[in-house]
């Protein structure tokens, strides 16, 4: 039988295991050639609080089959398990238990950023701000 043992001591144990960044690191990573940054927040949240530029989008549902090296859907970005890949969630708490998924298929640098991306957009950190929707019909300058 198997013990149980929760979602928060998971979470930390899981943490003990990766060499997390904080966005500043992550950020400078990116840029300097040395990390595939990877959003995997879902669409309504990319759409409500902007991206990151130059960021690869994978939601989590599809994480695993994109960023396999041996896989047939991977993204063309995924050519080596060596890969540094940095996971960003919206908090950076899905992004750690993403980030051991992907160490279990060897991608053995794999980790994520703290406080995901709201701590990337507190930093000052690049993001480009979704656009906002026009209202329906034509709009009556009068009203």
């Amino acid at each position: 039988m198997a013990v149980s043992i929760g979602i928060d001591a998971l979470l930390e144990r899981v943490r003990a295991g990766l060499d997390r960044l904080d966005p500043r690191t992550a950020h400078a990573a990116w840029r300097a050639g040395d990390a595939l940054l990877v959003d995997t927040r879902y669409a309504a949240l990319r759409e409500r609080d902007g991206l990151v530029p130059g960021a690869l989008v994978v939601e989590r549902n599809e994480l695993e089959w994109r960023l396999d090296p041996l896989g047939s859907h991977r993204a063309p970005e995924a050519d080596s398990h060596d890969l540094r890949i940095v996971v960003l969630c919206n908090e950076g708490y899905a992004s750690s238990l993403a980030a051991e998924s992907l160490r279990r298929l060897g991608l053995h640098r794999a980790t994520d950023v703290i406080g995901g991306f709201q701590a990337w957009k507190a930093a000052g950190l690049p993001v480009l701000l979704p656009t906002p929707r026009p209202e329906e019909g034509p709009v009556d300058p009068t009203h």
